[in-house]
């Protein structure tokens, strides 16, 4: 099975985190932290950082590991590696999403997300 490692920044906002929705691909729609592959000779922090840029348009400060998550999806084995990140700017711009949303933490629970971005909710409504 094809193995995919990626990071995922779960930006936070006073007591909210943000959420953003695909916009392509077999999970289109579905809801997700942002963040991506990490890149040859990359650490995970330095690929976050080009990650949040990249879809975005913005910069965050990576603050604190939080979690890896390991997920079987049906054509490829996941590792997520996932901090606690925080916006350096105010400004957004969606250049890879469909759309994005604060989400307080009673919230979380309101949207689709991803089954392996389930367990990064899991361990943030457990903290």
């Amino acid at each position: 099975m094809k193995c995919i490692e990626v990071v995922a920044a779960i930006i936070r906002r006073d007591d909210m985190v943000l959420a953003t929705q695909r916009g392509y691909g077999e999970w289109k729609d579905w809801w997700e932290f942002p963040g991506g592959k990490i890149e040859a000779g990359e650490t995970p922090e330095e690929a976050l950082l080009r990650e949040i840029h990249e879809e975005l348009s913005t910069e965050i400060s990576v603050d604190q590991f939080l979690c890896t998550v390991e997920w079987d999806y049906p054509k490829f084995h996941l590792t997520m590696h996932c901090y606690l990140c925080s916006l350096i700017g105010d400004s957004l711009h969606l250049n890879e999403h469909e759309a994005a949303r604060w989400l307080a933490p009673a919230e979380l629970a309101s949207v689709q997300w991803l089954p392996a971005d389930m367990q990064v909710i899991d361990k943030l409504t457990n903290r």
